[in-house]
C-alpha cells in the first residue's frame, strides 16, 4: 500500500513562491504517475499537475501552465510542485495522489491520497 505524506505549503504573497513536496513510501513502483490536485473552499477537487515516474512526462492544468513546476527524485521517491507568481486563487488544500490508470485529470484515476498542505495567498 502506498503512503502519501505532504509538506511545505504555508502562506505568502501574491507574486511570491511555495514549494510543496510528496515524499510517497510502499509500493511506488506500481504506479504510473502521481498527481496534485487542489480543493478551496465550497469548490470542487481540481486537477493542477501529475509527472510519470519514469518518463517524467508532465502535464498540467490550463490555470496554473507557465506558473508551476511538477518535478520528481526517484532515489527519494518524492515529487515537488514549485509553484511561482503565485494569485489568491490559488488558495487551497493541495494534495497528492498515486495514479494507476486513466486520464490523469480526473481524480478518479488516482486510488491513494495524501493528507494535504495548505496553502494561502494573500492580496
Amino acid at each position: 500500500q502506498v503512503q502519501l505524506v505532504e509538506s511545505g505549503g504555508g502562506s505568502v504573497q501574491a507574486g511570491g513562491s511555495l514549494r510543496v513536496s510528496c515524499a510517497a513510501s510502499g509500493g511506488t513502483f506500481n504506479y504510473v504517475a502521481i498527481g496534485w490536485f487542489r480543493q478551496a473552499p465550497g469548490k470542487e477537487r481540481e486537477f493542477v499537475a501529475a509527472i510519470r515516474w519514469t518518463a517524467g512526462s508532465t502535464y498540467y492544468a490550463y490555470s496554473v501552465k507557465g506558473r508551476f513546476t511538477i518535478s520528481r527524485d526517484n532515489a527519494k521517491n518524492t515529487v515537488y510542485l514549485q509553484m511561482d507568481s503565485l494569485k489568491p486563487e490559488d488558495t487551497a488544500v493541495y494534495s497528492c495522489a498515486a495514479h494507476r490508470g486513466g486520464s490523469y485529470y480526473y481524480s478518479s484515476s488516482y486510488n491513494y491520497w495524501g493528507q494535504g498542505t495548505q496553502v494561502t495567498v494573500s492580496s
